[in-house]
């Protein structure tokens, strides 16, 4: 995108320039005269060099137009995931699927979308414990968002499998997964999963459940209204975070969340 701005704003300012032009060539003329056409129309070669010779004498021109264009990208970005997140508030915040850590009754929540072979997730995790055990009042939601292959996808099968036979089981389970130092395949998880109190052959039955398969699929449809395409990413309030933002941007999220729904 950086190597077309250029070209972009060039043009518009020599469309600019030739319109100035246009208009001062005109309006010299009295009201009724008729100009020559060869006289009326700008030298756009001339116009051309004038724009080029300004804009390399004024790089830095460059430069504001460029943060001009991002901060104009991401507002718009911005309005449509809060748009997005205020109509499908239930499925991102409440979804009967997703786990939930720290208090289930708090009063600000965080949605996380997460990949168990995210090494970013990994090392997030201590900043979603910390936050939890800090502030007893808060909310967190772990959105299954397996992006990184096939590992990743079966793993999160086993996930989703043991959530359904043991909620209450399923925080230690999610900690001891996500802080694996190895890549999380579909064997470990079931060896995590059974180490946490799971029955492997109830298991691998419930890992049949066509239920898991649309939870993933709506979770990849938010996703992509969201413009989420990496992990870890973070819905706080009517805002999407993306990346391993660490723990005191999330407390602050927080505290934002708070101050404008104060109870």
């Amino acid at each position: 995108m950086n190597a077309l701005i250029p070209a972009a704003v060039f043009g518009a300012v020599v469309a600019l320039g030739m319109g100035a032009a246009g208009y001062v060539a005109g309006s010299s003329q009295a009201p009724d005269a008729v100009a020559p056409a060869a006289s009326s129309a700008p030298d756009r070669a001339a116009v051309e060099a004038i724009v080029r010779d300004y804009l390399v004498t004024n790089p830095e021109i460059m430069i504001e137009v460029q943060q001009a264009l991002e901060a104009r990208q991401a507002e718009t970005q911005r309005v449509a995931q809060t748009e997005i997140i205020r109509s499908a508030e239930s499925q991102i915040f409440n979804a009967s699927y997703d786990g939930i850590i720290g208090n289930p009754d708090g009063d600000v929540t965080i949605v996380e979308f997460f990949d168990y072979n995210c090494g970013y997730c990994k090392r997030a995790l201590s900043d979603m414990e910390a936050l939890v055990e800090q502030d007893t009042n808060l909310r967190f939601v772990l959105k299954e968002f397996p992006i990184l292959g096939p590992d990743s996808q079966r793993a999160h099968v086993v996930s989703m499998a043991f959530r359904n036979l043991l909620p209450e089981n399923y925080a230690a389970f999610h900690r001891d997964l996500l802080a694996s130092e190895a890549r999380v395949t579909e064997d470990e998880a079931i060896l995590a999963a059974v180490s946490h109190g799971a029955d492997e052959a109830a298991l691998r039955q419930e890992m049949q459940n066509p239920d898991i398969i649309a939870a993933f699929q709506e979770t990849y449809a938010l996703a992509d209204q969201l413009s989420i395409t990496g992990t870890p990413s973070y819905v706080v309030g009517g805002e999407v975070v993306f990346g391993a933002m660490g723990q005191e941007v999330l407390a602050q999220k927080i505290e934002e969340v708070r101050a404008e729904n104060p109870s």
